[in-house]
């Protein structure tokens, strides 16, 4: 499982690297892609958080300068390479409240593969916002990545 979860968290660190890459090249950004590249961010170090037991850092809406993603996204990851290198069982409990205060449990796998998913959720709406805006999206899928 360390392994699976090893290569997918390095999939997404490889996509948000170069979508990261792209929009630093480009002179102009939408609005909606910096929220919604923002918000990947902010989710991934949210669950990591939880995970952690910590307290967050970020909001899950809050927008950050397109010159600081790649130190929140460097630091996303390294956290999350920690949590899967020490996790003895992947169908630990994780007990959380959301962002409206509500309590939920769930397995340490399932917020692992949901930070994954919800990610790639996200960039595809990016490579939408992307062909809206005459700009031509990045290849991200996981196939191009294994290749």
């Amino acid at each position: 499982m360390k392994v699976f979860f090893n290569q997918l968290f390095d999939y997404n660190f490889y996509c948000n690297k170069k979508l990261i890459e792209e929009c630093n090249k480009l002179e102009n950004v939408s609005e909606k892609s910096i929220s919604l590249f923002s918000h990947i961010l902010n989710a991934h170090h949210i669950w990591n958080a939880r995970i952690l037991g910590k307290p967050a850092e970020y909001e899950a809406w809050q927008v950050h300068p397109i010159k600081d993603w790649g130190d929140i996204h460097y630091e996303n990851q390294r956290s999350s390479f920690e949590i899967t290198t020490n996790a003895d069982d992947f169908e630990e409990r994780i007990d959380y409240e959301n962002s409206e205060g509500r309590l939920f449990t769930n397995t340490l796998q399932d917020i692992l593969f949901h930070i994954i998913n919800h990610s790639t959720h996200h960039r595809s709406q990016i490579s939408m916002d992307f062909r809206s805006n005459d700009l031509e999206p990045i290849p991200l899928d996981f196939i191009f990545y294994k290749r």
